[in-house]
């Protein structure tokens, strides 16, 4: 049971982190399918860090640099959606969409190059961070904490200020919705939008270490990050664009994303069995119900997807 609690927790935070970003790009006016390979990216940049850092580095330092890598990477990738979309005006979809196809392919290139240049004989596209994962994590009792609960938790909040208690972030929502408008009143729409994009693509990057950190301690970057990036935006659309909404989304579909790494537990609490493979469908399952049952209601920012022209009003 405490398994189960503590995998519902750290996919919780990961989908929440993804979310969030997601949420910032589209109250911004961009919608950022890209966010899969700004996960790829991000958890690229991090493992990275853990495997040039000195390990010697004191615990909190070293936590600090491996995030910093993190969104470094995730904001770096995410500047070419918004240069296409917003400087170029180009169709947000299809961007995304080539985002997220580039950055498993470019991480593994990448990866695998570094590899055969440390050892002629290994092309693999994996990266070991053994020692380096200790670091991020505490165990209270039988529970294994992992500090990116606690990230998430200040993430969530400063979401959540930023939106709605900041000139900044109403000034961002207004982008979003009436950009015309917005722009009539001094509000500059691109720089908007571009601010927009980068902290969606800061949040992705976190939300990719913390994916690759939740469970193993070696990571092939051919895998990707097993369509996370659309559960995210699954639970974005569920939320509402709304972080507290988001945060309560997320700890559905983290928990039936958990089942699948913890289902014999589950299995052992209903007294029922099922194959493996069915626990793992299940968040992608649930993510087609719950927008099937639920889209229809959704008030999603209404110039999201429409590049801004200021010619027109």
């Amino acid at each position: 049971m405490i398994l189960l609690i503590q995998y519902t927790l750290i996919f919780s935070s990961v989908l929440i982190l993804v979310a969030l970003g997601g949420c910032f790009s589209e109250h911004s006016g961009v919608i950022n399918l890209g966010l899969e390979g700004i996960m790829v990216m991000g958890a690229l940049g991090g493992a990275l860090a853990m495997k040039y850092l000195p390990i010697a580095i004191p615990g909190f330092f070293y936590v600090l640099l491996v995030l910093l890598a993190a969104i470094l990477f995730g904001v770096v990738y995410s500047s070419l959606l918004a240069v296409a979309c917003i400087n170029y005006k180009a169709d947000q979809t299809i961007v995304g969409t080539a985002l997220n196809m580039l950055g498993t392919a470019a991480a593994t290139v990448l990866v695998k190059a570094i590899n055969t240049a440390e050892n002629v004989n290994n092309v693999s596209s994996e990266i070991s961070y053994i020692e380096p994962k200790k670091k991020f994590i505490a165990y209270l009792g039988e529970f294994e904490f992992n500090w990116f609960m606690v990230i998430t938790i200040i993430a969530l909040v400063v979401a959540y200020v930023v939106l709605y208690k900041t000139r900044f972030g109403l000034r961002l929502m207004a982008c979003g919705e009436h950009p015309q408008a917005a722009d009539s009143v001094g509000i500059n729409v691109y720089k908007m939008r571009w601010a927009g994009v980068l902290i969606s693509g800061a949040y992705g990057g976190l939300g990719g270490i913390c994916y690759i950190l939740a469970g193993v301690s070696i990571w092939k970057f051919e895998y990707g990050v097993a369509g996370f990036g659309f559960l995210a935006l699954a639970v974005m659309i569920f939320g509402q664009w709304k972080p507290h909404r988001i945060a309560l989304s997320a700890l559905l579909f983290g928990f039936f994303r958990a089942l699948g790494n913890t289902y014999t537990v589950f299995e052992f609490l209903v007294n029922m069995k099922l194959p493996s493979t069915v626990y793992n469908m299940m968040p992608y399952i649930i993510s087609l119900i719950v927008l099937a049952l639920t889209s229809s209601h959704s008030r999603a920012p209404k110039a999201e997807g429409i590049p801004y022209d200021k010619s027109q009003r």
